[in-house]
Parts: C-alpha cells; sequence; structure tokens
C-alpha cells in the first residue's frame, strides 16, 4: 500500500478549515514543513 505524505498532510488542512479548527496535527518531515511553509507564505494558511 503506497500513501502520499504530503496528499495527506493537505486533506487534514482541508478537514481543519471544514470544521473551523485552528490547529492541525500531523507527522512532520522537511518535505510537509516547506510546503506548509510555502502555503503560510501564499496566504493560505496562518
Amino acid at each position: 500500500m503506497m500513501t502520499d505524505p504530503v496528499a495527506d498532510m493537505l486533506t487534514r488542512i482541508r478537514n481543519a478549515g471544514t470544521a473551523r479548527a485552528s490547529l492541525v496535527r500531523c507527522p512532520s518531515s522537511r518535505l510537509k514543513h516547506s510546503v506548509a511553509k510555502v502555503l503560510e507564505e501564499k496566504g493560505y494558511v496562518y
């Protein structure tokens, strides 16, 4: 079984937004940290 960790992180963020949660927790990696940083810089998350 293959999983996509970045897609999983984005799904968690989307679900948290739908639930109006202010915090999302997921396993970390350098790649996911970089993706989250870009999302923050572009104003998609804060």
